[in-house]
This record gives C-alpha cells, structure tokens and sequence, in this order.
C-alpha cells in the first residue's frame, strides 16, 4: 500500500514538481479563500479568475507560453478589471458584484477569442486548464515568490480583514483602513489566482482558493481553527487528485479539484459544525 501511495512522488520528477507547486499554491490560496468565504466574495472570485485570461491571452499570442509574459499579463488585465468594477461600482448606481460580473464576461469572450486566433485547441486546453505536471524549475521559483508575498501581504492585512468580516462599519469609520483592507485583499485575490493559473489553469484555479476553506467551516468556529483544517484538506487534496490523475490517466487539475470538491461533500454532512448529519440527528441527551 505504502509503494502504491508514493511511488508516483519518489520515481518521477514531473510528479515531485507537480506536488511541489500545488502545495506553494495552497499555503498562500487556502488562507485567502478562507477570507473570501467569509466576506462572501466566493463568485466574485470567481469572476476575477476569468477576468485573467485576456491578459494571459494577449501575452500568450504576443510570446507564446512564456512564463514571465503570461503572469504579468494575466496580473495587469486581473487588476485592470478589479479597478474598473470598483470604479463603475462607486460612480453608477450598479452595485460592485454587477459591474465586475458584466467586466468578467467580457473579459471571458476576449480572451477566448484572442487564444482562438492561434487556431490551436490544445493552447486553448493548456491555458483554460492549465498543465500542472509540465511545471519547471523556474515555475516552481514563480509560485514561491507569489506565495510569499502572498502571506506577507497577508501578515500586515490580518487585522483589517478581521475586522472587516466582523464589522465592516467600524472598519470604514476609521478611516483609509477600509480601503487598503478592500484593495489590498482585491490584490491578493489576483495574484493567487495568477499562480493558480499556472497549475490548474483559468477555470480551475478558484477551486484550490474555495473549496477547502468551505470544508473547513464545517470542522471548526475560529479564524485559527478553520485555518488549521483548511490547509491540510487542500494539501491532502492535490496529493490525492495527482496520485488519482497518474494511475488512471486522468486531466490532472480538474482531478484536484474533483478530489478537494469530494472532501466538501463529505464535510458538507460529517462536519461537527453545522454539518447536515448533525443538524437532523443531534445527539440525544439522557433525561433526568
């Protein structure tokens, strides 16, 4: 059994950078996740993570797959988008999560068309799914970076996040706070996603960020304790989904998320918190 779970990891290097680069993805994601969670920001990150592929998609036309112009170009067009649904949002009467979904599909028919104009369907399957077990060295370098900056900007925006998922009025009433709270954590949304792009591509990268901090709502009540389930759920989920994606030659980011997205359903009605199996069987205390 033990040969059987490690083999893949211990014998193939392509499979050692694979898991690599999806753990430096998780330990910056997961945590930012867990906020979008809480600050109901789940499909609007989702819609950010569409906003990325013109970028992606110009860059990729202008270089090819190179791995610098596909991240700054996936980075300027995710921000670009962000600042002009917030723009519209504060100008107009529309409200930010209409602005940004309006930006998002046009975002989404761009990009599409600019990789269509390669006439490759294997590009356009690369870079709306990504290749996660095509990561190189300098790849494996860029998802590092990105997740430490991550966590770093993560450490000086702690609080603010807080407080802001707890009373988000208070928060405004102090002052610039509020904003550098909101755009500062708009960034963090982008570039994890950029990194996720790299691994699972457009369309799957949100699923490393969401899933496993919904999972661990159900296993604890606290920031610290959410956190403490959520990061384990998603590294066990992309060792799971590679291991599965190599004996039975499946796509390997949509295994990941299938792998996160079953360890979901499974706390969806196990979860001690608020978990389906206890809410309609509670347990039955002994009358005096």
């Amino acid at each position: 059994m033990a040969s059987v779970l490690f083999y893949p990891f211990t014998e193939y290097l392509f499979m050692q950078r694979a898991l690599v680069g999806s753990l430096a993805v998780c330990i910056s994601a997961v945590p930012v996740g867990i906020f979008m969670t809480l600050r109901r920001m789940s499909l609007t990150g989702d819609a950010m993570a569409h906003a990325i592929l013109p970028g992606a998609a110009i860059a990729y036309l202008l270089s090819g797959l190179s791995l610098i112009g596909l991240t700054m170009g996936g980075l300027l067009a995710g921000l670009v988008v962000a600042a002009l649904a917030g723009w519209v949002a504060r100008s107009t009467h529309l409200k930010e999560d209409t602005s940004l979904a309006s930006f998002y599909l046009i975002s989404l028919a761009l990009g599409v068309l600019v990789i269509s104009l390669k006439r490759s369907n294997v590009d356009l399957f690369h870079v709306l799914f990504g290749n996660i077990l095509a990561l190189d060295n300098a790849a494996l370098w860029l998802l590092a970076s990105i997740s430490t900056v991550s966590l770093l900007l993560m450490a000086v925006l702690y609080r603010p996040l807080v407080i802001e998922c707890v009373d988000p009025s208070f928060l405004r009433r102090t002052g610039k706070a509020s904003s550098a709270a909101h755009f500062g954590f708009l960034f963090l949304m982008v570039i994890n996603l950029v990194a996720g792009f790299h691994a699972l591509g457009t369309l799957m990268a949100i699923g490393i960020m969401i899933l496993p901090a919904a999972a661990g709502r159900f296993w604890a009540k606290t920031l610290d304790g959410i956190l403490l389930f959520s990061l384990p759920i998603g590294f066990s989920g992309c060792y799971t989904g590679l291991s599965i994606s190599f004996y039975f030659d499946l796509p390997t980011g949509p295994a990941i998320v299938l792998s996160l997205g079953v360890v979901y359903l499974l706390s969806l009605f196990l979860g001690v918190n608020g978990g389906l199996l206890k809410k309609y069987y509670p347990k039955r205390h002994l009358a005096g």
